[in-house]
């Protein structure tokens, strides 16, 4: 099946906008928060030389976005699709961050939907991939129905391979 995996997605507060070559230094400006990336199993990402080989993966994966807050046009982080499998009729939502000013305030949940809701018109099954010490995370992926089903070593683009919880969210069980 042929669909976009960078679709422009929205609701009334935020928007979902492919993203482009032109837009490394407002996404890098919240990404060099070292506190951004304290809970991830590459600690070491608010480095520009690091975020940049991010950002390279972000723009070949096809698949990322930058998330903007419409009412002030602030880039709030960045989110991606990315491991389409046909076979398995699964896609991989990931890579996913936002600066500390959008912690706690319901954004990740709302993001998460439209993503959620757009892709399960194609696929029966999303899966994330979260670093075993990402607690945040864990937390807000269980929030939305997010179930664990394994533990996997995963390659980062040009950055050391790290363990992460493989969790899946089912079609039949979203809302």
């Amino acid at each position: 099946m042929k669909f976009s995996i960078q679709p422009v997605l929205e609701n009334q507060e935020y928007q979902l906008i492919p993203l482009q070559q032109g837009d490394f230094e407002c996404v890098y400006e919240v990404a060099s928060d070292p506190r951004v990336w304290e809970q991830h199993p590459n600690k070491d990402r608010y480095k520009r030389e690091v975020f940049e080989s991010f950002f390279l993966g972000a723009m070949e994966s096809g698949g990322a976005f930058k998330i903007i807050e419409k009412s002030s046009g602030d880039v709030l982080g960045s989110t991606r699709f990315y491991n389409f499998d046909e076979e398995e009729n699964r896609i991989f939502i990931g890579y996913t961050f936002y600066g500390t000013k959008s912690w706690g305030k319901g954004i990740n949940p709302q993001v998460k939907k439209l993503m959620l809701d757009y892709i399960f018109q194609f696929v029966d099954k999303v899966h994330f991939h979260i670093g075993k010490e990402n607690f945040r995370s864990q937390k807000a992926l269980e929030r939305i129905g997010g179930e664990k089903i394994a533990e996997e070593e995963v390659a980062y683009f040009a950055e050391p391979t790290r363990t992460n919880f493989v969790y899946e969210i089912k079609k039949e069980n979203h809302s």
